[in-house]
Formats: C-alpha cells, sequence, structure tokens
C-alpha cells in the first residue's frame, strides 16, 4: 500500500502559499510531472540493484544462502525503520528529506560500484547496501506520499495515485530483466545505472517548487507515542482498521500463499522455468493494467466495492486452480487478480492520503505499509506448507476458503459499505 509533515520556518514566504497552481490536469502539473519522474528513476534503479545484488553474492561466494540472506536483511530493515521513517516524515520537511535520501542511497552505491571495480564485493558491504536502500526507502515512501498531497488538489489524489502505481509497476516490470542484461554484461553496470538514476532523481526534486509544512516537535523520533500515531489513527477509523485487518493483513497473507503456490506448481516443482516465468510476467503486467485503468473507474465505483470484487476474483481463481492448471490460463487469472487488487489498493491509498490529518499523513502510510508487510513473507511459508502436506488440488481448495472468507467479510462490513471519512484540511 504509498504524505504531508511540519515545515521548518522559512525566511521567504510569510503568507500560506499554495504548493503549486492546481492545474486542470494532471499533464499540466510541474510538480508533478518531476515527483513522477524522480521516482520513477529512483525505481528503476532500485529494481535493477534488485536481482544484481543476489547475483553478485552468488559470482562472488557461490553460495545460494548468502545471496538468499540480502532479502531477509532488506525486508527486516524495512520492517524495523518504517514507523521512524513516517515520523521522519512528518517532521522534516518532505522535499529535503527525499533529496536527502537519494543523496544517501548515492553514497551507497557508489561504495559498492568501486569495491567491483576494484575486483571484490565483501558480503557484509553488499548486506550493509541492503540494508540501508531499505531504511533509506522507508523514509523516502512517506515523505514522496506526502509531498503528494500538497502537489496534487484533492479531486486528483485518486488519479495521481494510480500514475505512482503505474509507475512503480512498470519499473518492477522492466528493471528486474534490464538488471540481468546489464549484470551479463558487465557486473558493475546495473550500480552505475542506479546511480546515474539517484543523481537524476535528486535533481528532479530539487527542481520541485511544493513545499510541506511540517509543525516542529521536540522528543526523540522512537518515541512510543510518535510511532504509533498512524497505528492509532487508523485504529480509530472504522472504515481503514477494517480494511488493513482483513484487505492489508488476511488478504496479503492469503494472495502471497496463493502466488506462491500458484509459481510452485506452474513451475513444475521448479522443473520448468517456462511456466513460472509466464505466472511472474503476466502477474506484473496486471499489475501494471490496474495502475492504467484505476483513474478511469473514479466516481464509478466505491473504494470497498472494488476491494471486495478483488477479494472474490482470488477466491474464484484459487477455485479454478483445483480442477485446471494449465499454464495460460493461470497467467490470465493471476494477472485479473493482480489487476483488480491494484485497482483496489489505489482507491484505499487515495482515501487514506485524504483521510489522514495533515501533521500525520507520514505516519497513517507508514502504520499502513507496516501491517501489510509484516504478513507477506510468511504467506510463501505457509503455501509452501500446505502444498507439502495436501498436494495441490486440497491446498488451493484451503486457500479458496480462506481468501472467500476475507472477501465475505468486506463484502458484508458496515463500516467498509460507509466508505471513508475524509477530513478536511
Amino acid at each position: 500500500m504509498e504524505a504531508t509533515s511540519p515545515e521548518p520556518t522559512s525566511p521567504e514566504p510569510t503568507s500560506p502559499e499554495p504548493a503549486s497552481p492546481e492545474p486542470t490536469s494532471l499533464a499540466g502539473n510541474r510538480d508533478f510531472r518531476l515527483l513522477w519522474i524522480g521516482g520513477l528513476l529512483a525505481s528503476l534503479g532500485a529494481q535493477l540493484a534488485s536481482i544484481a545484488l543476489p547475483l553478485l553474492v552468488l559470482r562472488e561466494t557461490g553460495s545460494a544462502a548468502r545471496a538468499g540472506a540480502i532479502g531477509t536483511v532488506s525486508i527486516g530493515a524495512l520492517l524495523l525503520s518504517m514507523l521512524p521513517g513516517g515520523v521522519l516524515a512528518d517532521r522534516i520537511e518532505q522535499r529535503r528529506l527525499m533529496r536527502l535520501c537519494d543523496v544517501g542511497s548515492l553514497l551507497a552505491v557508489t561504495a559498492l560500484v568501486l569495491a567491483v571495480l576494484r575486483g571484490h564485493a565483501p558480503l557484509p558491504l553488499v548486506l550493509l547496501v541492503a540494508a540501508a536502500g531499505a531504511l533509506i526507502a522507508s523514509t523516502y515512501g512517506p515523505a514522496a506520499g506526502g509531498l503528494l498531497r500538497a502537489v496534487v488538489p484533492p479531486e486528483q489524489a485518486r488519479a495521481a495515485s494510480a500514475r505512482m502505481q503505474a509507475r512503480g509497476a512498470a519499473a518492477r516490470l522492466v528493471g528486474p530483466l534490464g538488471g540481468g542484461a546489464l549484470f551479463a554484461w558487465h557486473p558493475v553496470l546495473p550500480f552505475v545505472a542506479e546511480g546515474v538514476g539517484l543523481l537524476l532523481s535528486t535533481v528532479c526534486v530539487a527542481l520541485m517548487r511544493t513545499r510541506s509544512h511540517p509543525e516542529k516537535k521536540a522528543g526523540s523520533v522512537f518515541d512510543r507515542g510518535e510511532l504509533t500515531a498512524g497505528i492509532a489513527f487508523i485504529w480509530r477509523q472504522p472504515y481503514l482498521r477494517t480494511l488493513l485487518l482483513i484487505f492489508g493483513l488476511g488478504m496479503n497473507f492469503a494472495f502471497s500463499a496463493l502466488m506462491f503456490t500458484t509459481l510452485a506448481v506452474a513451475s513444475d516443482g521448479g522443473r520448468s522455468g517456462l511456466g513460472g516465468g509466464t505466472v511472474v510476467s503476466f502477474t506484473a503486467g496486471g499489475a501494471f493494467a490496474g495502475a492504467l485503468l484505476a483513474p478511469r473507474l473514479d466516481g464509478r465505483a466505491r473504494h470497498g466495492g472494488l476491494v471486495a470484487v478483488s477479494c472474490w476474483a482470488a477466491a474464484l481463481t484459487a477455485g479454478v486452480l483445483v480442477v485446471t492448471r494449465a499454464p495460460a490460463l493461470i497467467g490470465l487469472l493471476c494477472a485479473a487478480c493482480m489487476c483488480l487488487s491494484t485497482i483496489a489498493s489505489i482507491g484505499f491509498v487515495s482515501g487514506m492520503l485524504l483521510a489522514a490529518p495533515k501533521d500525520r499523513i507520514g505516519r497513517v502510510q507508514s502504520a499502513a505499509g507496516f501491517l501489510s508487510t509484516l504478513v507477506q513473507p510468511f504467506g510463501p511459508l505457509a503455501g509452501g506448507a500446505l502444498l507439502g502436506a495436501l498436494g495441490g488440488t486440497r491446498a488451493f481448495a484451503v486457500l479458496a476458503l480462506a481468501i472467500a472468507l476475507c472477501a465475505a467479510v468486506v463484502t458484508w462490513a458496515p463500516p467498509v459499505r460507509r466508505g471513508p471519512q475524509l477530513q478536511t484540511a
């Protein structure tokens, strides 16, 4: 699931100044274009490195276990830093904070480039770079979300969120393939490309005119009240609370288990790369298509209704997989599920951005991301355990029942039917 914060006193404008002129469309919004392009360059660089880092460790050590440690370190660092990152996004002017994040990432990548050029990249350095990337991303995301709310008017929030999701989906679709190709040419090239992207991203953010206006607060970033402010706000909002518990936790867990089980079955237990690759490609394409379709549904469907439809689609997919396993059909079903899930996620994120108070929007985003990410690593474990204990048919049947239960709760829960309660600025 991807807010505004307090700004240091500036000697320039003494009266409130609009973040940017309210254009008739996002295409005419200069700051939104800069925010979008800068984020695309940074995201694409991160995706290039996501495939290159484990390949580098495999090349250096020949150990798959050490290569797998990169993902574990990244997820652990992300979970540990997500809530403090939201506090920072609410305390520091967000454009400045994003530039600091880009510069910090650039320094880490530069150190790795120099090590690779010298012919040896020590595992501790690679793990440090992976952890630093996760730590910085946990702060950059809430800051970018807060600045987005300042850049676009409320009526364009859904379309802007959709374009941000499309940007991320495009980076995930192209980045790993490009990173693998660059690595095959020379191991240093993916990291050089990431560094160039981060540098250009810093320039884009620096050219933006919009500023957030944080309120200076005393106290530690790690104060319990500050860290839990986003969770407390979500818990007091029945709509957000219900969707995060069911869609964010329950569905994320069940859907990640379903995707892992589907991938394992489609790849014939790891013996066929074609089947697994088909599922991954279709899924990435579905996410991209959902991000493109989401703005067209603005005003035509309620946020809760979209979430319910995406849950029922996932339950239907699991049910179909009980009786047939044709790779092309599996890919199409997964693409449809991911498309609907992306549309629903965009609706939820845009509603959350509008519902959150400006002084807590970074922490609200971080809390939602933390709760959603918390269960994702355990989904594949559960899917693998079901597949090993019950076999494919029964595993898909169990997952279909679990997802259908989540879908039923989302469909008939009164808070979801009422929709989000928006806050005025």
